[in-house]
C-alpha cells in the first residue's frame, strides 16, 4: 500500500556498472509529490538505465529504489507512469491512435488485456485530456510526431500514476508540440502531486517548470536547482574540464563539455543536429 508519507522515489546508495563500466555509483535521490526533477548529461551516462533501473527493468549493482516506500518490482508498479523517446511509428502500423491509449488502461503493458467496467469512458477521457480527440480514430502510423506524443501521454496517465517517469520525451517535436507536451506533463503533476523524473537533453522547453536537476557525467554526478546546477563553476567540476554556461535571452546554452557523443543543447530546438555549437545536457 503506498506510504502517504514517503517520497515519490528515494534511491539511496545506488550504483550501475555495465561491461565492467560505472555508469554511476553512490547516487541519492529524493523525488517529493508534486516535484520535477530534470535528467541531464552526454549520451551514454546512464539516464535512461536509470529511469530502466526505477521501472524495475534493470538490477542495480548497489543500493535500493523504492516508489512511496515500496522496493521496486521487477514486473513494474501501475502508480508509475512512463513516457518513452518519440520514435515515429511504422506508417503501416495496424493500430488506431486511440489503440494506444487503450493499452494504458486495459492493463496491456503488464500482462493480458483485463477488460473492465468503464474503460471505454475512461479512454475516451484520456483522449480528450491530452488533445487527442480530432486524430484519436485515425491509424497511428499516419501521425505525425507531436499527435503519437499526445498518444503516449494519454497512455502513461491511464493509471493516474502519482510518479511519472518521462525519457525525452520532447525528441524530434517542433516548438508548439515541446510546449504542449510539456503543458500536459506539468497539468498531471500539479493535479495529482505526482513525482516526475524528466530526461532531457535540452532545458529550455521545461526550465519554468523544474525543481530540482540532476545532472549526470562521467560517472560522477550534481544534484541542485538550475541555479545550483547550470553554472560553469558547477559543470566545470563535474566535468573536471572548462565548461561554460551563457545565457541567450531567456534559453541556456551550455558550452565544452568535452565527453558527450553527440551534441546536446540547452537552447534553440533548431540547432539539435548542429555538432559545432559543443552545447551539452
Amino acid at each position: 500500500m503506498t506510504d502517504a508519507s514517503a517520497p515519490a522515489l528515494a534511491i539511496h546508495g545506488a550504483a550501475l556498472r555495465r561491461d565492467g563500466r560505472e555508469l554511476w555509483s553512490g547516487l541519492d535521490l529524493e523525488v517529493q509529490p508534486g516535484e520535477l526533477i530534470a535528467v541531464l548529461g552526454p549520451s551514454g551516462s546512464g539516464k535512461t538505465t536509470l529511469l530502466r533501473a526505477i521501472l524495475g527493468l534493470e538490477e542495480l549493482s548497489e543500493g535500493s529504489i523504492a516508489v512511496f516506500g515500496d522496493e521496486v518490482r521487477a514486473r513494474g508498479s501501475r502508480r508509475i507512469g512512463y513516457i518513452p523517446q518519440q520514435r515515429p511509428l511504422p506508417r503501416d502500423t495496424a493500430l488506431r491512435g486511440r489503440d494506444l491509449v487503450t493499452f494504458g488502461v486495459d492493463g496491456h503493458r503488464f500482462g493480458f488485456p483485463i477488460p473492465r467496467k468503464g474503460d471505454r469512458a475512461r479512454v475516451d477521457a484520456l483522449i480528450d485530456a491530452v488533445g487527442a480527440r480530432d486524430f484519436a480514430d485515425r491509424p497511428v502510423g499516419e501521425l505525425s510526431g507531436g499527435e503519437q506524443q499526445r498518444l503516449r501521454v494519454g497512455q502513461a496517465l491511464a493509471d493516474d500514476p502519482r510518479l511519472l517517469l518521462c525519457d525525452e520525451p520532447l525528441t524530434s517535436l517542433d516548438l508548439a508540440n515541446q510546449q504542449a507536451v510539456i503543458g500536459l506533463i506539468d497539468r498531471h503533476r500539479r493535479a495529482a502531486d505526482a513525482g516526475v523524473l524528466l530526461v532531457t537533453h535540452d532545458i529550455n522547453p521545461v526550465l519554468g517548470s523544474v525543481d530540482r536537476i540532476l545532472y549526470l557525467a562521467g560517472g560522477r554526478f550534481t544534484l541542485g536547482t538550475p541555479d545550483e546546477v547550470l553554472n560553469s563553476e558547477t559543470l566545470t567540476a563535474l566535468y573536471g574540464a572548462p565548461v561554460y554556461v551563457l545565457r541567450a535571452g531567456d534559453r541556456l546554452v551550455v558550452v565544452g563539455a568535452p565527453d558527450a557523443e553527440e551534441s546536446h543543447h540547452h537552447h534553440h530546438h533548431d540547432l539539435h543536429d548542429d555538432p559545432g555549437t559543443g552545447a551539452h545536457a
